[in-house]
């Protein structure tokens, strides 16, 4: 068992407009991208969760040629509304670091 954050070389999260908000996830390698992607820990039924969202409203992309992971996830709060303590969405991500990764 791994966490993402130790098979991870990028973590990162940014609005994707005022509504929603995407997280990158960047590989060092084929087997850590193929080991994510294939893991149950990152099915939208397990994402949702972390964010407060449906599964239905949890979007993941696959990116094979860049060896990456993009999950997309809409916001709690609009962007810029009051309230809102993450205006770039750029701290999102955090539920993530956690993640356990089987082998």
């Amino acid at each position: 068992m791994a966490k993402l954050v130790d098979l991870a070389r990028i973590v990162r999260s940014k609005n994707a407009g005022a509504l929603l908000f995407t997280i990158d996830l960047i590989f060092e390698d084929i087997a850590a991208d193929v080991r994510v992607r294939d893991s149950a820990a990152f099915a939208p039924r397990n994402i949702g969760p972390l964010f407060g969202v449906t599964d239905n409203q949890v979007r993941i992309f696959h990116c094979e040629d860049a060896l990456a992971l993009k999950i997309t996830v809409p916001r709690r709060t609009r962007s810029g509304d009051p309230g809102d303590a993450d205006v770039y969405g750029a701290q999102q991500y955090a539920p993530l670091l956690s993640v356990d990764i089987p082998d």
